[in-house]
């Protein structure tokens, strides 16, 4: 497939930054698993970024597989998006009822990054390899969502802020059955 050898070092960079990042994000998700469980604003945001991010990763490699056709590798990127749109869609509604505009504006941005990737794989199928350019641009799109809501989640978190009273008063009951530190 020489029409994506051009590609190749794109796909490689960006596959192996996605999974860099979804390591780095797990581990400092765990460090506050307690605080994410329980607010749903949290939630989403753990749940769309790894799930995010993860798709980079497999969508990179989808890409980079040998010797297919460019209908095949469209198709994968196009079955790939639809499953991070479906989570997207369905933790926007879990975290809807407790979450302000910004959360949903954010949602709709990263939408729209992964409807943009699913414009280009529709221009791969179609025979435009230049849907690659649509495709690596809703790519680095989404990766500005999933950075920066990382980064709101972590300070979110660490920051003791809330976005509904039921998880500030499940925070704070913690924090008193917590065992005094020496």
């Amino acid at each position: 497939m020489t029409e994506f050898s051009a590609w190749h070092d794109f796909f490689v960079m960006v596959g192996g930054g996605a999974a860099a990042l979804t390591g780095l994000v797990f581990v400092a998700m765990t460090l506050h698993l307690q605080d994410i469980v329980h607010d749903p604003v949290h939630r989403h945001r753990a749940r769309t970024i790894l799930t995010g991010l993860t798709a980079v990763f497999i969508r990179c490699g989808l890409v980079l597989m040998a010797a297919q056709p460019r209908q095949a590798i469209a198709v994968e990127l196009f079955a790939v998006l639809v499953v991070v749109e479906v989570v997207l869609y369905r933790s926007t509604l879990d975290a809807l009822s407790s979450a302000n505009t910004t959360v949903l504006l954010r949602a709709v941005g990263s939408f729209a990054c992964l409807v943009v990737e699913q414009l280009g794989a529709v221009l791969l199928f179609a025979g435009a390899t230049w849907g690659l350019y649509v495709v690596g641009s809703g790519m680095m799109a989404s990766f500005l969502f999933m950075v920066t809501g990382a980064w709101l989640l972590l300070v979110g978190v660490e920051s003791g802020m809330s976005a509904t009273p039921q998880a500030q008063e499940s925070a704070a009951r913690r924090e008193r059955e917590a065992p005094p530190q020496a």
